[in-house]
């Protein structure tokens, strides 16, 4: 009865700390289904040259507009620009993904053709995506 008891300790010990112990999400373990949606930028998050997004979601606080973009399946991508109107104009792009941290993004038409996104954080728990946009010869 006393090892029973023992070893009844012993694994809500382990299982205590292996909760303890559990990583927030980032790049770490960054697969493409936790990219995957429509992202807006949170401009009053933003630090240097470290861009914030956020789950179009999110309860954001007012703003005249907010830009960015959706990661689709199949390497499908849409950047959302501020229409004349004041509303949001998409352009479509493809996306694909290298080392897991650089998101290279071509756009089919407009201006800025092509850029890079390093991914310097995803955590889909606290909904947040930082990113830093790479000059264009990096």
């Amino acid at each position: 009865m006393r090892a029973l008891h023992s070893y009844t300790w012993l694994l809500l010990t382990v299982l205590a700390l292996a909760t303890a112990c559990k990583k927030t999400r980032t790049t770490a373990d960054l697969t493409i289904a936790k990219l995957e949606g429509i992202w807006l930028i949170s401009h009053e998050e933003n630090k240097g040259d470290t861009l914030v997004y956020r789950p179009q979601t999110y309860p954001f606080p007012p703003a005249r507009g907010r830009t960015g973009f959706a990661i689709k399946s199949y390497g499908r991508f849409e950047q959302f620009d501020i229409a004349p109107t004041d509303g949001l104009i998409g352009r479509p792009g493809a996306w694909t993904l290298d080392r897991k941290i650089y998101l290279h993004i071509r756009l089919t038409q407009g201006q800025d053709p092509s850029y890079t996104l390093q991914i310097l954080e995803l955590d889909s728990v606290n909904q947040i995506l930082k990113v830093r946009r790479l000059p264009e010869n990096e």
